[in-house]
């Protein structure tokens, strides 16, 4: 089955860390933008296309109006087949929304929210430009599980300014204690152009050790707490994993919509443009191939890697790849303690996870 990602490309205030494509949220192009995704969507209605997942990211989703999300969810409904136990997600910050808007997100069609909490602490919600405090985002969890959201995520960020390792392992703690099943982990990425992109960011994060450290402790708290690893930087409940983003990491096909959405649908990569205006103003939006023909082999090893599960052997010969030689080449890293090294495939041990580019290179080139 297929997936569909939507980018809601609008923010109150631009995140310092942040590189994702967003402006400044103005109704009426919010207006023109929906009318634009529409458009969009019915150019798929003849190819009747399953999906079972729906993921509203951004930006900011929780800036549209219920109306707006139900318009959305019912014009997909129109273009496309829905499973019977579709996971509609949608993205929010705790500054965007209260009880009356989640209900009726919830009502809308919603099942899934996911919210950029970030940390616990309020001097390093603070740093981050966060416009909450965690009382606000607290209430928030709380409101939505109310409202009868029970598929409940939040963002942890990993390695912030001023962080330590007690703070960031305090703010799993309290994220665990809320009714929520998964929890998204990410270390800070300083990326070029943002605000954080600065001598001050860079002398008031932790060393590279230190964030391994955080990382290998915050896996074993989470883990103690009820929440498995599945993949580097996610981590659920018993049967809570994101179906939409396990579609990225397994290979299934995923149609984006709007502006710098990608997708990976019939064996092709493609993306579109990062233009609002360009997006509202097209018939339809532009479509850049990025790979016509990807290797699936090699994606299945770049993909598979970053899962607790790993590559399988036999897996990774139905698409063409040379498993024996794939062997060969992680022999190398046997007796490392990055890899678990077996006749049926290959997983990254934690430590692993931390270095799992350098290890990919030497697998597929």
């Amino acid at each position: 089955m297929t997936g569909i990602y939507i980018h809601v490309p609008f923010c109150m205030r631009k995140c310092p860390y942040c590189d994702f494509y967003s402006i400044v949220y103005e109704k009426d192009i919010a207006d023109a933008y929906v009318s634009a995704l529409k458009r969009n969507f019915g150019r798929y209605k003849k190819d009747t296309i399953i999906i079972d997942t729906i993921y509203f990211g951004g930006g900011t989703p929780s800036l549209l109006t219920s109306e707006q999300i139900l318009d959305i969810i019912s014009s997909l409904r129109m273009n496309f087949v829905f499973a019977a136990d579709i996971e509609i997600t949608m993205e929010a910050n705790p500054s965007s929304v209260d009880l009356n808007k989640l209900c009726e997100y919830r009502n809308a069609g919603v099942n899934r929210i996911s919210f950029g909490v970030q940390s616990a602490c309020n001097s390093e919600l603070s740093a981050l430009g966060r416009l909450h405090d965690f009382e606000q985002a607290k209430e928030v969890v709380i409101k939505a599980n109310e409202a009868g959201f029970n598929n409940i995520s939040c963002d942890l960020m990993i390695g912030t300014p001023r962080q330590t390792l007690e703070s960031l392992l305090d703010s799993a703690r309290e994220l665990a204690r809320l009714p929520i099943n998964h929890i998204s982990a990410y270390m800070l990425k300083i990326e070029e152009g943002t605000l954080f992109d600065c001598d001050w960011v860079r002398s008031n994060v932790a060393e590279e050790d230190d964030v391994c450290d955080m990382y290998e402790k915050l896996i074993y708290t989470l883990e103690t707490a009820g929440f498995k690893q599945y993949e580097i930087s996610n981590f659920s409940k018993i049967n809570k994993k994101s179906r939409h983003n396990l579609k990225y990491w397994i290979g299934e096909d995923y149609l984006g919509f709007g502006p710098a959405a990608h997708s990976f649908y019939k064996g092709v990569r493609f993306y579109v443009p990062k233009d609002i205006y360009e997006f509202i103003s097209n018939d339809f939006q532009e479509e850049i191939i990025e790979e016509e023909n990807p290797c699936l082999a090699d994606e299945y090893v770049m993909l598979s890697l970053r899962l607790n599960d790993g590559i399988n052997f036999l897996k990774h010969t139905q698409l063409g790849g040379d498993s024996e030689n794939l062997y060969q080449r992680a022999r190398v890293f046997d007796g490392s303690g990055l890899v678990e090294l077996s006749t049926e495939g290959i997983k990254l041990t934690t430590k692993g996870f931390l270095v799992s580019n350098g290890i990919i290179s030497e697998l597929i080139n």
